[in-house]
């Protein structure tokens, strides 16, 4: 007589995706803004980490816009994985856990090797685009590099619009790239341990699946970057800790 087990169910190979309407990323940053007054202690440190890591770039750099616009543009590529402790600030307040600013200083160990990976991925892209734009400044301005006062005039003014298209344009690619492979992909992999490819995967098909909600998204993104960027990065105090707790949000809304 032969023993028979019952089949183990079988689990799909990826989380499933929600719809949300176009308008769910002012519902984010309301939750967002909410876990930045719960922890703002927390919150501000490393909003005040971004704000240093901006002012000492420009200080490395000298004040070469070439090299400036490049680094924050990639710092806007990078920003989800420099976020993960504002992840777990939230992650923290929704399981009603203290705001422990040590142990979300610590949360990257939780899947160390998947997010390295990912790092890696998000440093080979920005490398990419750092070469990318330092190409579109050598093709614009083959004379004489402007001063960083007379490029922020240019950004306001519209003063050489070829320049600001052809920029912004090649800036988009990378950008889209990033933000389509990284919208939920980290706090994913901090929440459910999964390995670095799946949660891209997902991470694409979220946003294929919300792309009216994702085009929202990603301007106040956009929006939000460029406020940091024309306040010589004072901006991201708020900026960066509130975008960091709304892409919290976004996954938990995103992925069931």
């Amino acid at each position: 007589m032969t023993e028979q087990t019952s089949p183990t169910p079988e689990h799909p190979p990826f989380p499933t995706i929600r719809t949300v309407p176009p308008e769910r990323p002012l519902l984010w940053l309301k939750l967002g803004w909410a876990d930045l007054m719960a922890c703002p202690g927390s919150s501000l440190f490393y909003g005040l980490c971004f704000v240093a890591g901006g002012l000492l770039m420009v200080a490395t750099l000298g004040g070469a816009p070439e090299y400036i616009a490049a680094v924050t543009s990639g710092f806007l590529i990078g920003g989800p994985f420099l976020a993960i402790g504002l992840y777990e600030i939230s992650r923290r307040r929704i399981q009603q856990l203290p705001c422990n600013l040590v142990a979300t200083m610590t949360a990257w160990k939780s899947n160390v090797s998947n997010l390295a990976i990912f790092a890696a991925v998000l440093l080979v892209l920005f490398l990419v685009w750092a070469r990318a734009s330092l190409v579109v400044f050598a093709l614009f301005y083959s004379g004489e590099v402007p001063t960083m006062a007379t490029f922020m005039r240019h950004v306001i003014s519209t003063d050489h619009i070829d320049f600001l298209i052809a920029y912004f344009a090649v800036g988009g690619i990378f950008a889209l790239i990033a933000f389509a492979i990284s919208l939920v992909s980290i706090p994913l992999m901090l929440d459910r341990g999964h390995d670095a490819i799946t949660a891209a995967i997902v991470s694409v098909r979220a946003l294929l699946a919300n792309i009216p909600a994702m085009f929202v998204w990603a301007g106040i993104i956009a929006l939000f970057g460029g406020i940091g960027l024309v306040t010589f990065f004072v901006g991201i105090l708020i900026a960066g800790p509130l975008l960091g707790h709304a892409t919290w949000h976004a996954y938990r809304d995103l992925v069931e």
